[in-house]
């Protein structure tokens, strides 16, 4: 007489893997699939805005809703600050989710229950970064409260918890509380404080959506500044040198966004982060592009003059009508004088949903 399949040894040897592989790899808790897909909000700057900054009062330096932007996937602008496609676009594709609206398009609200985007271009930790101009994550966290209050009226206070809790919130901020020093006429003045500040108040916003109930946090932490296009044009030292300046300033962020992240780890109970190095892989495509199916890492596809670094993509900018764009934006890393193409982002969309960082542990865990 045959065993059951439950008791043949093999299978439960299979069980036992399953049990320990799942636990070890989610460090906390039981892992399971959740019965409906996790959400996803997400917050920050141009590398998460899908066109939230279309419907704000702000001049064309923070918009990006004219040609040639968007001219590859969508074959319309859209918004985003892209040939195409956004990190985040990729990954609510990897989590089975609709692309997510701009919070502030007519109708958005249709999609609160898969999520919202309310990143802003332009935007930074600070209140006072390009203030006036952006949504500021003050202003990003109200917005996400608006939400809240919604989903508690549709679907009853405990659903509306339980969604909130399962879902996942993804970060992109701080690039313009930096590239605003170099960029405009700023008078703060950068002391080892600064970035403690800038990560202070990420933090601030992190744990009032953990107040709220929020378990699962994914961050970026900031690329090599001082080698965007936009800076790069700056610096007159050297011939094709980054703006060392920059660089150092998001280092230091880094490095402090890191060690928060650990002790937030430690304190709050239910804390799950996925950090993905952002830094690395951009300036790993700078230099080595043909690693990476590229021809050109340093000169943007969109802009002008010395490494396309005036940012005049698109000829509705202060600085200019004329800008020249390149034939193939899948080859370069740059798309405009401060943003990737869509190229770029998918790549990092996958090494962020299976790399090292695992974003795609955040959606498979309660």
């Amino acid at each position: 007489m045959a065993k059951p399949l439950s008791a043949h040894p093999s299978f439960t040897l299979v069980l036992i893997f399953l049990y320990l592989s799942c636990s070890f790899h989610f460090h906390i808790g039981e892992c399971h699939k959740p019965k409906r897909k996790a959400a996803l909000f997400i917050f920050g700057d141009s590398l998460f805005d899908v066109g939230n900054n279309n419907y704000i009062n702000t001049t064309t330096l923070d918009q990006a809703n004219f040609w040639p932007y968007g001219e590859t996937y969508f074959k319309f602008p859209t918004g985003r600050f892209s040939d195409g496609r956004l990190i985040s676009d990729f990954i609510a594709e990897y989590a089975k989710l609709p692309l997510l609206p701009p919070f502030l398009q007519l109708g958005s609200q249709h999609s609160y229950y898969k999520g919202a985007n309310f990143a802003s271009a332009g935007a930074g930790a600070l209140v006072q970064t390009f203030e006036g101009s952006v949504i500021n994550m003050k202003t990003q966290l109200k917005n996400f409260k608006k939400v809240k209050t919604w989903l508690k009226k549709k679907l009853s206070k405990s659903k509306s918890q339980k969604l909130l809790s399962n879902a996942v919130y993804i970060f992109s901020i701080g690039t313009n509380d930096y590239l605003s020093l170099f960029v405009t006429n700023s008078s703060v003045q950068v002391s080892p404080q600064y970035e403690k500040m800038v990560v202070g108040n990420l933090t601030t916003i992190v744990k009032e959506i953990y107040k709220i109930g929020g378990r699962k946090f994914g961050f970026l932490n900031l690329g090599d500044l001082g080698c965007l296009p936009g800076l790069r044009i700056l610096n007159s030292s050297s011939k094709n040198g980054c703006l060392e300046k920059a660089s150092a300033l998001a280092k230091l962020h880094n490095v402090e966004l890191y060690n928060i992240l650990l002790k937030m780890k430690k304190q709050m109970k239910g804390f799950k982060y996925s950090l993905y190095d952002f830094n690395s892989s951009l300036r790993e495509r700078i230099n080595h592009p043909s690693k990476y199916g590229l021809k050109e890492g340093k000169i943007a596809c969109c802009g002008r003059e010395k490494f396309r670094g005036i940012h005049s993509c698109g000829g509705k900018r202060p600085v200019g009508h004329e800008f020249e764009l390149c034939q193939n934006p899948s080859m370069h890393v740059f798309w405009d004088s401060y943003h990737l193409t869509e190229t770029i982002y998918q790549q990092m969309a996958a090494e962020m949903w299976n790399g090292p960082s695992n974003f795609k542990s955040l959606f498979q865990c309660l």
